[in-house]
């Protein structure tokens, strides 16, 4: 979770199932719940209630009102780089919006942390980068399963440490909650694109040999692909 100290299946289970009915749109901003009424309604502690609701006031969803509440909180408030909001965003009816934002942000931030890894990456990066695509290479035919996306994820968080800007770096839960979701509502295929294995090849080699120009174009390639890919699974 994003925020720190013990938690529970309950717990984790109380702040999904809120969090999600709050981004679906079936507690509208504005509308108001009573800690109490929640811990009734789910068959859980006043304790588990009140955590999760810090939870979603950490994520900019709810406001904790004295003596009236918890008031869900406008859309512009929400923290939309928080990986469990993307999350349930890409789980529910507002999937085509958030895979539309996402694709627009990783076009942008991607492109740039290969161009800034091919100069700033150690040499450890490096080797790790090339180790990365052999395997995501041995389990294409499997590219919807753990091993693929586990390199996939790995891959592409590496890539935005290696750029040098701890900005950039900080953005790794978003990617990797893009990738995650992508494999989760089937919009990954089973035999991952010949040409998208490709540039992540190149990518990792351009950042080895510290070619800017290159590993840029190529990341550029596996991001517009990827969002091709899964708009035509979503249609």
């Amino acid at each position: 979770m994003t925020v720190a100290g013990p938690a529970s299946p309950v717990h984790d289970s109380l702040v999904a199932e809120l969090g999600r009915a709050i981004v679906d749109g079936e507690h509208p901003p504005g509308s108001r719940m009573l800690t109490v009424e929640l811990a009734q309604e789910r068959g859980v502690s006043r304790s588990a209630a009140r955590e999760a609701v810090r939870v979603l006031e950490s994520f900019g969803l709810v406001w904790v009102r004295r003596k009236s509440g918890v008031e869900v909180r406008p859309r512009a408030d929400w923290n939309v780089y928080a990986p469990e909001v993307i999350a349930w965003r890409l789980a529910g009816p507002g999937r085509d919006e958030q895979l539309r934002e996402l694709s627009q942000l990783r076009s942008v931030i991607e492109p740039l942390a290969a161009r800034l890894a091919a100069v700033n990456a150690t040499s450890e990066q490096k080797v790790e980068l090339v180790s990365l695509v052999v395997a995501m290479s041995e389990e294409d035919h499997e590219a919807d399963r753990e091993r693929y996306l586990a390199a996939d994820i790995r891959l592409h968080r590496l890539l935005l440490d290696s750029s040098g800007n701890r900005m950039l770096a900080a953005l790794g839960g978003m990617v990797e909650a893009v990738l995650r979701g992508r494999t989760a509502h089937d919009l990954m295929p089973h035999v991952a694109n010949q040409s998208a294995v490709q540039w992540h090849r190149d990518v990792a080699f351009a950042v080895a040999g510290g070619d800017a120009d290159a590993a840029a174009s190529a990341m550029r390639s596996i991001v517009m692909e990827a969002d091709e890919a899964m708009q035509r699974a979503a249609e």
